[in-house]
């Protein structure tokens, strides 16, 4: 915008009319006064000022205008019709003005000068800008400066209290800055840390690192100043980065000669103790091996006397003891004892052999316990008990030893009933996610649930580890007939096909046996 500052209204009139012919934006003051009261208010570009004014003459404003700092820049183009001494003007040049015309003022001239005028003070505003901008972003990069230089320090205090040596390296891969223990392997920043003659030099280290812009972990062997050994360090080099942009590279040697040590007898101790293990595993079957030919001789050498035992104990009693009770009593606890020894024995001949490996083959559970049912058929028509099977799938299992499960389970139901209640024995199965009693039921599960449930005397749960243990009972010999290895065996091979078995149980209400098999035992 332009201000015409005139007395006389003609005046601005014509000059007006002149500059809004060429699109130039016109203010108007008709006094000083006024003028100064609207410089206050507005931005000009440009004054023309009449030097003879009444109160307050061009001069005047000029240097009125000269002391306010958001106006003293505008140039000023005086006017006068009267003043065209070379004294007043030199004063108007002193006054501040830029340029002095006098009356009659040639349009043209005037235009051009105007043109001139506004477009140098544009340009002076355009470069006061750029120049405070340069000097904001002069003052945002001192900030910058500082503010790296102190992160700069700070990681060199870092550094420096590091056990591990520690060095910065530029982006093209020369050494910036290393801390003291770097100087126990090097003379001088600029020297590197001396390898193995047959390994990779530090430099080619650092170089593949840079070319590649990947972090570095690598072993190596530094060569000490001190002792002129080599230890082993574990080597980082990892990449600062601004944005996408790598800035430099930080590194560290940690020595890990101790460690490697460490873990170099660690891997010989481990060595020589996995040896004696196969060792002891040998010993261990050979004994296994001895011991299964022992009990199986023992036991066939045992049966001899004791069936010998029973014969001639029998015979006496049904032929020259029925006329005497007190040694009928005593013969019929011998002929009784004898029984349970032999028992005894078998059970103990089944356990032993559950050592022995095994051959896996899909079976049918439900043909298993079809026969077991069968060979129990005048156990559970005498105790008139209910025997209900759901469908179970195929499983992988030791034929001969789930068979003994499924009857040693079942003969308990029969045998641990109530008084004049008949037994019920439920058997349903359903496969399952995981190796887990309580795992959720899936169609394509990995396992088979198995759960064996009666409505006989059952037991205390505090109990339940001791039946699965063998010679261990919850009730005498004179109560319920039985060894007390049944459940153990049951273990034992539940535990050979890596599965699980558990017992849920009240007195007086019941038990359930919950069985976990694999599936499939090649894939276990």
């Amino acid at each position: 915008m332009i201000l015409i500052v005139d007395d006389k209204p003609e005046n601005i009139l014509s000059i007006r009319k002149i500059l809004e012919l060429y699109q130039f934006e016109v203010d108007t003051a008709l006094s000083g006064e006024e003028a100064l009261k609207k410089i206050l208010k507005h931005s000009y570009k440009l004054i023309i000022l009449d030097v003879q004014m009444p109160s307050m003459d061009g001069f005047e404003v000029a240097e009125a205008i000269s002391g306010y700092s958001k106006a003293k820049d505008i140039p000023i183009i005086f006017l006068s019709a009267v003043n065209k001494d070379k004294r007043f003007i030199v004063k108007g040049y002193d006054s501040g003005g830029i340029d002095y015309l006098t009356k009659p003022v040639d349009p043209d001239v005037l235009l051009m000068k105007v043109k001139t005028f506004s477009r140098l003070y544009e340009q002076s505003q355009e470069l006061k800008q750029i120049q405070q901008s340069l000097q904001e972003e002069v003052e945002v990069r001192k900030l910058a400066q500082a503010a790296l230089s102190e992160k700069v320090n700070e990681l060199h205090t870092t550094l420096e209290v590091l056990p591990q040596i520690a060095f910065t390296l530029t982006v093209s891969g020369e050494i910036e800055y290393a801390n003291r223990n770097w100087f126990k392997y090097a003379d001088d920043i600029t020297d590197l840390p001396e390898t193995l003659p047959m390994d990779k030099t530090l430099q080619q280290y650092l170089q593949e690192t840079i070319i590649n812009g990947l972090p570095l972990e690598t072993e190596v062997y530094l060569k000490d100043k001190q002792d002129n050994a080599f230890r082993c360090h574990l080597l980082r080099i990892i990449p600062v980065r601004e944005g996408e942009e790598i800035v430099k590279w930080i590194g560290t040697f940690t020595d890990i000669a101790h460690q490697k040590q460490a873990n170099e007898i660690l891997e010989q101790k481990v060595k020589e103790r996995t040896e004696e293990l196969i060792e002891i595993n040998k010993s261990l079957e050979a004994s296994n091996h001895d011991l299964q030919q022992f009990a199986s001789v023992a036991s066939h050498d045992l049966k001899e006397p004791l069936r010998k035992i029973q014969l001639f104990g029998a015979i006496l009693r049904d032929r020259f003891l029925k006329m005497d009770p007190n040694a009928m009593s005593y013969m019929e606890r011998i002929v009784g004892s004898s029984e349970r020894m032999a028992r005894l024995i078998n059970d103990l001949l089944s356990y032993s052999r559950l050592s022995v490996a095994s051959i896996y083959e899909v079976t049918d559970l439900n043909i298993v316990v079809e026969e077991i049912i069968s060979d129990l058929e005048l156990t559970i028509s005498e105790t008139r008990a209910v025997v209900s099977v759901e469908k179970m799938p195929p499983i992988e299992v030791v034929p001969g030893q789930i068979r003994q499960v499924f009857q040693n389970i079942i003969s308990n139901a029969l045998k641990f009933s109530k008084k004049d209640t008949p037994p019920e024995i439920s058997i349903s199965a359903a496969l399952v996610a995981d190796n887990h009693a309580d795992s959720p039921p899936v169609a394509d599960g990995s396992y088979c649930r198995i759960i064996i449930h009666d409505n006989g005397i059952g037991f205390n749960e505090k109990y339940l580890s001791k039946i699965f243990t063998i010679f261990q009972r919850l009730h005498t010999a004179d109560m319920y007939e039985g060894t007390g290895i049944g459940l153990a065996i049951a273990k034992k091979v539940i535990d050979k096909h890596q599965g699980i078995i558990t017992a849920r149980s009240t007195e007086g209400e019941g038990t359930a046996f919950v069985i976990v098999l694999p599936v499939s035992q090649s894939k276990k």
